[in-house]
């Protein structure tokens, strides 16, 4: 299948490109390179610079790439830069993605795979997550998702598009055979920042909240690594066939971790210690997510081959050591 990967750059997206190639599916990838890496990408792959808002270009490149599917990795991800500069948010990631659908739309293009995430629930009303779960986001970032969503729902009713939505959990780890993994500038996920802080690139690392309903006190969040989240939004694909599909599907290992456990585990991998000191809560930051991903497991035969936290940040380990400026080293 012609896969337009939307984003296809970034760090989900350049890890869903690989799994395209190994899955025999042709990705073709957009990124306006804000965030992207064109090392992230093999040589062969078809590469357009631009932003996924460009009807001109996004409807060309379906035209001439012959795509059959879409793909959207292409938000910004930054919380709490949602909450300070909401109109960057909801200019990307919903205005800019309701011109992508009508561009699809207007081009007879109608499979689409939606990168959401758990942050449309909001605080849970209980643990683990399922599917169902009332949706009520606490800032503008899982908003713009929650509203793509509805959208996507009204699109598939009045037009017949066939679309799986993936809430995603934490998002972590690096490719299993250690070519690409993440890069973000800034960086704010755990992992990455506690192996920087292991091998001195960075100050101690701070740990927020110490006072948790938890058993060591510190916030439990689950872990996925980032190659098991990329196949299954390919093993969607099969079940896009019928117009008017619209699937939802929350992906996590079901494994609450903590920060200490996080911790703990960059210093079995790596020999180090990882230097961390305790700060006070962040405004927020509920006290465990994690997910119930049953539905993805049953319905697309979805197989996690790294349930635990110790082979995520292995692999993680593996690609920042080696590279301490990510895409940058030469």
């Amino acid at each position: 299948m012609n896969v337009l990967v939307v984003g296809g750059a970034g760090y989900i997206g350049s890890h869903c490109v690989r799994q395209l190639v190994a899955a025999n599916h042709r990705p073709v990838v957009l990124d306006n390179m804000i965030f992207g890496h064109r090392a992230a990408l093999d040589k062969g792959i078809s590469f357009y610079e631009g932003d996924l808002g460009d009807s001109d270009l996004v409807g060309q490149i379906l035209i001439d790439e012959k795509i059959e599917l879409v793909m959207h990795f292409a938000a910004f991800a930054y919380v709490g830069e949602s909450v300070t500069d909401p109109l960057k948010y909801y200019f990307n990631n919903v205005v800019a993605t309701l011109r992508l659908l009508e561009t699809m739309l207007s081009e007879g293009v109608t499979k689409f795979v939606f990168s959401s995430t758990c942050a449309t629930f909001g605080i849970p009303q209980s643990m683990p997550i399922t599917e169902d779960l009332p949706q009520a986001p606490i800032n503008p970032y899982g908003q713009t998702k929650l509203d793509i969503e509805n959208v996507l729902k009204s699109l598939a009713h009045a037009h017949g598009l066939s679309f799986a939505a993936f809430r995603y959990f934490n998002a972590a780890g690096a490719a299993e055979d250690g070519t690409i993994g993440e890069a973000h500038d800034p960086e704010s996920h755990l992992i990455p920042l506690a192996i920087d802080a292991a091998l001195g690139r960075r100050p101690a690392l701070k740990v927020f909240g110490s006072d948790y309903p938890t058993p060591d006190g510190t916030c439990l969040r689950d872990y996925v690594h980032v190659d098991d989240l990329s196949r299954a939004h390919i093993a969607v694909f099969d079940q896009l066939e019928a117009p008017g599909t619209g699937l939802f599907y929350n992906l996590g290992t079901g494994t609450p971790t903590s920060v200490l456990d996080v911790i703990n585990a960059v210093e079995k991998v790596s020999g180090k210690k990882v230097p961390y000191q305790m700060a006070e809560r962040r405004a927020g930051d509920p006290p465990e997510l994690y997910a119930d991903s049953t539905k993805a497991k049953q319905e697309l035969g979805w197989d996690i081959k790294h349930p635990t936290i110790d082979p995520i940040v292995a692999s993680a380990w593996a690609w920042h050591e080696s590279r301490p400026r990510g895409f940058d080293d030469k």
